[in-house]
């Protein structure tokens, strides 16, 4: 049976290159990086190397650089790390209805402690209203967090007018760049982000890994205590084999971006296109201003997860939304703050392309998709 892995903003297969790379840092040079004979030197010297290589991917400086554990670390470190170092001045934080629950989880844990958070709405197309953010920032806002692009739905947010906009009021500026690092091209200075955070698993490294990038002069309050690695921000020994694998992940993606992001906004909108032919069917996203490689789209009248199950029968794998909540019954956040209604939600269907995909595997989901969806509505009581 053709298997076809239509879901690489979940995760991705870890590249053979970044592999390679990776392997002598688990039984060759697998020294701490703390140590001072010739292995923790060995270990010391890649560990700076692949910050290195991480900061020039996003215009940083290496010293503004931090590794973590992930997407997820990254985002607490630098939401709730931020507020703790600047509740003296204010305790007001900005964020959109629909960012990842790694951000929205620790803006709710903030709120226990008596910080005020606001959730701006966002449009049909899930972009942020630049008016609507001016107009709730207020003097003791100390921070504002907006994702880079959705993980869903795939729109990418103004980032560089937000940046410009809190670097005139005063306001620090974190964006989650999970799904856009590597993708599309990313500059902090140009951009003005004050923080931003990536995972390495979305580019074809291993799990378990990522960085923050700290403009030089933030103030961030650490979260995990203990030898004070990363210069105090994160403690505990550094994952070399990992970071190893995000640095190298992150040189063959700068390098293939140019032709990759032709070439899945190519399979994407012949993917799109075939859905839409579809009766009932529509876009969910932005038409345009979206990541190379995202299609979601909604199926009035049958459930998302029926489709999953029919398209994992054929050999393709996709998914109903963000793979951190794609087992809860409970309609997608994100769908939800674009308009459309629970029933809605439950219709929808996530493809994410990746360097392997072809245009053959396209044909084949354009194949296979169609039949599913019509042989669920032949036997769905809302269809008739």
């Amino acid at each position: 049976m053709k298997r076809v892995y239509l879901d690489h903003a979940a995760t991705t297969a870890v590249s053979p290159g970044v592999l390679e790379a990776m392997l002598p840092y688990f039984n060759v040079k697998y020294g701490n990086a703390s140590s001072l004979h010739s292995f923790g030197e060995e270990a010391k010297e890649a560990l700076e190397n692949s910050r290195n290589v991480v900061a020039k991917a996003m215009n940083a400086s290496t010293d503004e650089v931090y590794f973590t554990s992930g997407g997820t670390e990254s985002d607490n470190l630098a939401i709730q790390g931020v507020a703790l170092a600047g509740r003296e001045k204010g305790r007001h934080i900005i964020t959109s209805k629909i960012e990842h629950h790694a951000v929205l989880h620790p803006c709710e844990q903030l709120e226990k402690l008596g910080f005020e958070v606001t959730y701006l709405n966002v449009d049909k197309t899930g972009l942020v209203d630049l008016a609507n953010l001016e107009k709730n920032i207020r003097k003791d806002t100390i921070l504002i967090s907006i994702m880079h692009a959705n993980n869903e739905i795939g729109t990418i947010e103004p980032v560089k007018e937000i940046g410009m906009l809190a670097r005139k009021k005063g306001v620090l500026f974190h964006t989650d760049a999970v799904q856009t690092f590597g993708k599309i091209p990313i500059d902090v200075r140009d951009m003005n982000i004050d923080l931003l955070s990536i995972s390495a698993h979305k580019l074809y490294g291993p799990k378990g890994v990522g960085a923050l990038f700290v403009r030089r002069g933030v103030q961030v309050k650490p979260l995990i205590h203990g030898g004070g690695h990363e210069k105090g921000l994160r403690s505990g020994t550094e994952n070399i084999s990992g970071i190893v694998g995000l640095a190298k992940a992150t040189e063959l993606a700068l390098k293939d971006m140019p032709a990759e992001s032709v070439r899945q906004t190519e399979m994407r909108d012949r993917l799109i296109k075939g859905i839409l032919t579809l009766k009932d069917s529509w876009l969910n996203g932005h038409p345009t201003q979206r990541l190379p490689n995202n299609v979601n789209v909604s199926f009035k009248h049958i459930e998302g997860e029926s489709i999953l199950l029919m398209l994992d029968e054929k050999g393709i794998a996709a998914s109903t939304g963000s793979a951190c909540s794609s087992k809860s019954l409970a309609p997608s956040h994100v769908l939800t703050a674009i308009g459309l209604k629970p029933e809605e939600s439950h219709g929808s269907l996530r493809m994410t392309l990746g360097k392997q995909n072809t245009m053959e595997d396209i044909d084949y989901a354009l194949e296979v998709l169609p039949e599913a969806v019509n042989k669920l509505r032949k036997i769905s009581p809302f269809a008739r």
